[in-house]
């Protein structure tokens, strides 16, 4: 007799299995979702692209000595091609001296001079070829002994310029990884940037345009009333005589021009080259970095108080920044890359060293 069974949903039972499995992967999900990492904060992406920014002028100034050395290189690999081509001139002409000897000796078909003066059909003029003779053979050992030593200065000269040329590839080859490693920096911060949303870029930006009008501001009021009784409203002291003054009011002359890692004016500036530039319009010259500017001048600590306007205000253990002191605890500065030149307090930084040029 059949069976009159029902046979089992097995259909239902996978639909069931398979809810179930997507309810756990969504609880999954949902709980991978919970425990990630939160976008940062517009404060936080400001305070990771200074670092960058700190860390991209660090490489800046190893950038700008590097730059330094490959044009000092340039300058004695030239010098020394120009040595190197009077003294070849010079070897010639001793080679073609002796050549010329040479020559003369072959002709007379290698016969000893004293032997043909001997077989002269002119005996009685022997004694005065005599002296002759000798004077001739002085000469030729003169000659000798004057080839030996311009071939071997030219050897040396040689040897030297093959190094010059060995360190100025290396530099080269150094100076590209540098450039290189400041551009990755700042790409990256400009990435970071990036993640913010137009309205916080927007916010950024205003922030430092502002620091940098209230910079230009304090300026114009400082030269419009110098005679004030109430300086500390005022950015900077009135300029001191002489070369410092005058440097002093180059660099203010830049307020609001743009940073540019490993530029020198004269409408853009990084750290450094602000200072060697404003010093240059003083008909005064420094060093192109922060550190050779370091040991540029008498050193005076790092107490503010000992500060004139118109010194240098070293920064940082590694000396990687460098301002202009102005007076009333103030610096004039290129901050970092996106940044305008501007006022700061004189000890927003650590201060490393305080140079009087």
């Amino acid at each position: 007799m059949a069976s009159h069974r029902r046979p089992k949903p097995v259909g239902r039972a996978r639909v069931s299995i398979l809810t179930a499995a997507a309810a756990t992967a969504v609880a999954l999900s949902a709980q991978t979702g919970a425990h990630a990492d939160p976008a940062p904060t517009k404060d936080q992406v400001k305070q990771q692209v200074d670092q960058l920014n700190e860390d991209a002028e660090v490489k800046t100034e190893a950038l700008n000595a590097s730059v330094e050395k490959q044009q000092n290189l340039q300058k004695q690999v030239s010098q020394l091609q120009d040595q190197l081509a009077r003294q070849q001139d010079q070897v010639t002409t001793v080679q073609e001296s002796l050549a010329t000897i040479a020559a003369e000796q072959y002709r007379s078909g290698g016969i000893p001079q004293t032997m043909q003066l001997m077989l002269s059909s002119s005996p009685d003029t022997f004694l005065g070829q005599a002296g002759t003779l000798n004077t001739v053979g002085a000469t030729q050992a003169d000659l000798l002994k004057s080839f030996k030593a311009e071939q071997a200065k030219l050897d040396g000269q040689r040897k030297e310029a093959e190094q010059k040329l060995a360190e100025l590839d290396t530099t080269t080859k150094a100076l590209k990884a540098e450039k290189e490693d400041v551009q990755a920096k700042l790409a990256k911060a400009q990435e970071l940037l990036n993640t913010l949303t137009q309205k916080e870029r927007d916010e950024l930006a205003a922030a430092e345009a502002k620091a940098a009008s209230e910079s230009r501001t304090q300026a114009e009021r400082a030269s419009r009333d110098t005679a004030r009784a109430d300086l500390g409203a005022v950015a900077a002291a009135p300029a001191p005589a002489g070369y410092a003054g005058a440097a002093m009011s180059a660099a203010l002359s830049k307020l609001g021009s743009w940073y540019s890692y490993g530029a020198a004016g004269p409408s853009t500036f990084d750290c450094s080259g602000l200072m060697q530039w404003a010093y240059a319009q003083a008909g005064v010259s420094i060093p192109r970095t922060s550190q050779a500017q370091a040991g540029a001048g008498t050193s005076l600590g790092t107490n503010i108080a000992n500060a004139r306007p118109g010194d240098l205000i070293i920064y940082y253990g590694d000396q990687h920044h460098v301002g202009m002191y102005v007076g009333n605890g103030q610096i004039v500065h290129a901050p970092h890359t996106g940044a305008q030149v501007r006022y700061e307090s004189a000890t927003v930084m650590p201060i490393n060293k305080i140079v009087r040029i």
